[in-house]
């Protein structure tokens, strides 16, 4: 059997790539591998055709050992104070600005980060990080879970359930008081919470056939049976056969993801984690530790349907490791997107709360990633609350960045998709693949560059279109481009019927969830009213 992500000698190239973008001399250990039999070429789909003998795996395992210690020491990062954001507000005024949009006196966050309690108050738990809260509605003026209104809101695409106009309550502030007294207030917030699951499932199904397959096959699948470019659900339908042969779909998904088979959302870890992150925070709310992710972990997913850093680090835990070194011992996959793919939830449950849900996302992404791999996390958090309550997507990733120090490779990454925007597709991606084409297809930095310069189309279907020509991680960048597009603007119905308001899922006890269940049970923890469970 070739367990993918696992074996030493497969960890060992990607730990080579890793360990020098981090700055080690890996000149000596590549030596001793390349010379002993091994290859350093890194397998692109997480496992090689051939079993290592054993003792080119114990070589591999030692030679993991010796780079782990040249690891440079990773603090995270602080998160900085962040105004609220006001519902209908374009996301710039008069305040000072950094990133291009509003900050009102937060400084920038350092690039290193505390151990101890920091200006905010922090507090380190038990694990050894710092613990999470987020500002309380009462020190932010606000109601139990309120935010104050500011604006109209444009009027969002149509969307699946209703007639598709917005009322004059659509996207107005989510507030506890004033969903008791009016009703309209807190309901416009709740519809955008259920387009962000409903989008966030369409746009990873949308990349679920084609996932593994590179931007050139991708393009030669779709324009041979003139799906180009991309607006619909993929079919099978008019792909001539040499071209299905040459460029197979990806083997778990063909079943249940290509349009014509589509029977309800299939089965995938990016709606896992969403479902995951939902029950700990109504378990822990802004309590939540690395441990109780970690604990979560061991009890509720099932370790053949994690991927990458994930899959290195439930090994770890497995084998005694604490949650706090989890993320580090043979671990090459700690800067890629595994943990940005986790954190949407964390800005769901905290509308317009850049800060609160960076915290989150900061809790759950260091159990299995470091450096730009936190960082992306900490964005789709900090931009998925901005979603709920600003009207335009690009000003909802640039907000999400606020939360992100302003020299990261995040944030330069999310900048050049953002430019990209008035750019033809074509040369759109040229320029991102030419910048970041030599990074592994699951990488945290390349993705946030797509993820960006998706997020500049005129409506859904163009955005989780563009997540998915753009040939990385095509159902990851689809899932995060969905939820901030049909946060923002609502998710048309074409794209929510075939998921038939229900989901599969590994976790026990939820298989076949209703989304809106889901986005019930995401305002109630949003608006004080969830469940403490744990």
């Amino acid at each position: 059997m070739r367990l993918t992500w696992v074996q030493p000698e497969d960890l060992l190239p990607h730990q080579l790539v890793q360990s020098s973008a981090e700055g080690a001399d890996v000149t000596d250990i590549t030596t001793r591998w390349v010379s002993a039999g091994g290859s350093a070429e890194a397998p692109v789909s997480g496992a090689s055709a051939v079993p290592a003998t054993p003792e080119l795996r114990a070589l591999a395992r030692e030679l993991l050992d010796e780079l782990d210690k040249r690891t440079p020491t990773w603090s995270s990062p602080a998160i900085p104070e962040l105004p609220l954001l006001a519902a209908g507000s374009s996301g710039q005024g008069g305040e000072t600005l950094r990133h291009g949009h509003p900050d009102a006196s937060a400084p920038a966050a350092p690039a290193g980060g505390a151990s101890a309690p920091d200006a905010r108050g922090g507090f380190v738990d038990a694990t050894g990080f710092a613990s999470s809260g987020g500002p309380t509605p009462e020190a932010s003026g606000l109601d139990a879970g309120g935010l104050a209104a500011s604006g109209e809101a444009s009027a969002p695409e149509a969307r699946s359930g209703g007639t598709g106009e917005a009322g004059p309550s659509d996207h107005s502030a989510f507030s506890a008081s004033s969903a008791r007294s009016a009703g309209g207030a807190f309901r416009a917030v709740e519809q955008r919470i259920l387009d962000g699951w409903l989008g966030r499932a369409a746009g990873n199904l949308l990349g679920k056939p084609v996932e593994k397959i590179p931007r050139e096959g991708i393009r030669e699948i779709l324009v041979s049976s003139g799906q180009w470019p991309l607006t619909r659900y993929v079919t099978a339908v008019g792909v001539p056969e040499d071209v299905q042969a040459r460029w197979p779909w990806n083997r778990r998904s063909k079943p249940t993801s290509l349009r014509e088979v589509i029977d309800g959302m299939p089965e995938d870890d990016d709606l896992n984690f969403a479902i995951l992150a939902l029950q700990l925070v109504e378990r822990h709310g802004d309590e939540l530790t690395t441990e109780d992710v970690a604990q979560a972990w061991l009890s509720d997913l099932p370790a053949g349907r994690v991927f990458t850093a994930e899959r290195v680090a439930y090994r770890n835990l497995l084998d005694g490791v604490a949650p706090e070194r989890a993320a580090l011992v043979r671990n090459p996959f700690r800067w890629w997107i595994g943990a940005q793919i986790r954190t949407d939830v964390y800005g769901w449950v905290h509308p317009g709360d850049r800060t609160a849900a960076a915290r989150l996302a900061l809790t759950d992404a260091r159990l299995t990633h470091t450096g730009a791999g936190v960082d992306g996390a900490i964005w789709v958090a900090a931009m998925s609350a901005a979603a709920l309550v600003l009207d335009d997507p690009r000003q909802a990733a640039l907000a999400g960045l606020e939360a992100v120090a302003p020299d990261s490779e995040i944030a330069r990454a999310v900048h050049l998709g953002l430019s990209l925007a008035d750019k033809p597709l074509d040369d759109a991606l040229d320029v991102l693949h030419a910048e970041y084409g030599h990074l592994h297809w699951v990488h945290a930095v390349n993705n946030s560059a797509l993820t960006a310069y998706a997020l500049t189309a005129p409506d859904f279907a163009t955005g989780v279109g563009r997540a998915v020509m753009g040939g990385w991680d095509t159902d990851s960048v689809g899932a995060t481009v969905g939820a901030v597009l049909g946060a923002v603007r609502g998710v048309p119905a074409e794209w929510t019927e075939p998921l038939d308001n229900r989901l599969a899922t590994s976790l026990p006890g939820m298989n076949q969830v209703a989304f809106d269940e889901l986005a019930a049970r995401t305002v109630a923890v949003a608006d004080g009213k969830g469940d403490r469970r744990g």
